[in-house]
C-alpha cells in the first residue's frame, strides 16, 4: 500500500552569521539567516525534513510568508495524498500557488527526504544518482581593507582554498578589493568576482577592464538578471560569466540559453523549486553545452544537505569553478546533530537514507 501525506509541521529557526564571514554585496549584507524549518510525516511512520531558505531581499519570501501559504495553502493541497510520484504533490503544489519558489523547495525537500527514506537510499540516488560523492566548494569574500582582511583570514581558518569576492557597487571601490583580495590569497588561488547584479553594462566593462590584472576566473551575474543581451556582449570579453538572479525557473534558464548569454550557470535548490527540478534544469543546461555548479543563499544545514545531493545527481558538474555548499560554515550554530563532512575544500555525500543527516533534538522538539 502506498503511503500517504499525514502531516505538516513548520518551525522557524533564526541565527546570526558569524560576524567574520557576513556577506556584503551589492543586494546588501546577509547577516541573519530567519529560515523555516519543514517537516513531513506519512502515513506510514517515515518522516522527512526540509528547509525554506529563502530572504525578503533576495527572492521576496521569508519564514513568515512561507509558514503562512505552507499552513493555509500547500499542506492542505497535499496532505492525503500519495508519496509516490513526488511530482504528482510538486504539480498539486503549483496548482495551488503562484510563485514563491524558495518555500515550495523547502515543502519539495521533506517529501523527497522521505520518499528517498522510504526506499532506504540517499536523496541523490532517489534523484538518478549519484554521479560523485564528493564537491569541491569555494567561500564569499567581502568589505574592505581591515574587515576583507579579517574575513579571508577566517576563511582560511576554516580550509577554505578557493574564493569569489563580491564587487558590483563601486568600479573603484571594487577595483581594489579585488586587488587586496588577490593579494590575500596569492597569484595561484582561484578567485572569482560576483556582482550580483548590481552593475550597468557601461559600469561591468569598465570594472572587467580594471580587475582584468589580477587574474579573476570567472564574473558571476554582472548586470540585472534581466539584460541577457548585456551579458553576452561581455562573455566576448574573455572571461566565463555565470549567470546567477537570471535564473530561477525552467522558462528563465530556456531563456538564458537562447540568448547565449552565459558560460555557466549557477543553480539553487530554492531557485527552482525543489530537488528534482534543480536536477531538471541542470540536465537541460547540459545539453545546450551549458556548465551547472550550485549556488547559495546561506543555507543553513538542512538546505545544505540538499545543495550537495543535487550536486551529486548531476550528470556534469563545473570542474573549473567550485560550488557554495557553504552554509554551516557562516554560522557558530547550526540545526544538524552533526554537521555535513567537509573540510573547506569539498564536501561529501553521507552514506544514509534521504538526506542522510538529523536535526538537533531541541530542534526536533519544535517540529514534533
Amino acid at each position: 500500500m502506498i503511503a500517504t501525506v499525514k502531516s505538516v509541521h513548520t518551525a522557524g529557526v533564526s541565527l546570526a552569521v558569524r560576524p567574520d564571514l557576513v556577506v556584503v554585496g551589492a543586494r546588501g549584507a546577509h547577516d541573519r539567516s530567519d529560515f523555516l524549518l519543514v517537516r513531513v510525516e506519512t502515513s506510514a511512520g517515515i518522516s522527512g525534513i526540509g528547509e525554506v531558505s529563502a530572504t525578503l531581499s533576495w527572492s521576496g519570501e521569508d519564514a513568515v510568508t512561507a509558514e503562512h501559504v505552507i499552513r493555509q495553502v500547500l499542506a492542505p493541497a497535499i496532505i492525503g495524498q500519495p508519496l509516490v510520484p513526488v511530482a504528482a504533490l510538486q504539480s498539486r503544489m503549483d496548482l495551488a500557488l503562484a510563485g514563491n519558489p524558495f518555500t515550495k523547495a523547502g515543502m519539495s525537500i521533506a517529501l523527497w527526504d522521505a520518499y528517498a527514506r522510504t526506499l532506504d537510499v540517499p536523496l541523490a540516488a532517489a534523484l538518478g544518482g549519484p554521479f560523485r560523492t564528493e564537491v569541491p566548494i569555494k567561500c564569499s569574500l567581502s568589505g574592505d581593507g581591515e574587515r576583507l582582511r579579517r574575513v579571508h583570514a577566517a576563511a582560511r581558518a576554516a580550509g577554505f582554498a578557493s574564493f569569489k569576492v563580491k564587487i558590483g557597487m563601486d568600479v573603484d571601490a571594487d577595483s581594489e578589493r579585488v586587488a587586496l583580495a588577490r593579494g590575500l590569497a596569492g597569484p595561484q588561488t582561484l578567485l572569482g568576482l560576483d556582482a550580483n547584479g548590481g552593475y550597468s553594462r557601461r559600469d561591468a566593462e569598465r570594472a572587467l577592464e580594471r580587475v582584468r590584472g589580477h587574474g579573476p576566473a570567472f564574473l558571476e551575474q554582472p548586470v540585472e538578471p534581466g539584460d541577457l543581451e548585456g551579458m553576452r556582449e561581455l562573455r566576448g570579453r574573455g572571461l566565463p560569466i555565470v549567470a546567477d538572479e537570471s535564473v530561477f525557473g525552467m522558462g528563465d534558464l530556456v531563456h538564458v540559453v537562447r540568448a547565449q548569454a552565459c558560460d555557466v550557470v549557477s543553480l539553487y535548490v530554492g531557485k527552482s523549486g525543489g530537488p528534482e527540478q534543480a536536477v531538471a534544469m541542470g540536465r537541460v543546461a547540459e545539453a545546450f553545452g551549458v556548465e551547472v555548479l550550485i549556488g547559495s543563499n546561506g543555507e543553513l544545514g538542512v538546505g545544505a544537505a540538499a545543495q550537495l545531493h543535487v550536486a551529486c545527481a548531476l550528470p556534469r558538474l563545473c570542474e573549473d569553478i567550485p560550488s557554495d555548499i557553504i552554509g554551516a560554515y557562516y554560522y557558530d550554530e547550526d540545526v544538524l546533530a552533526a554537521p555535513l563532512d567537509s573540510d573547506g575544500v569539498r564536501v561529501r555525500l553521507p552514506d544514509a537514507p534521504g538526506l542522510g543527516v538529523e536535526l538537533q533534538e531541541d530542534v526536533r522538539e519544535l517540529l514534533r
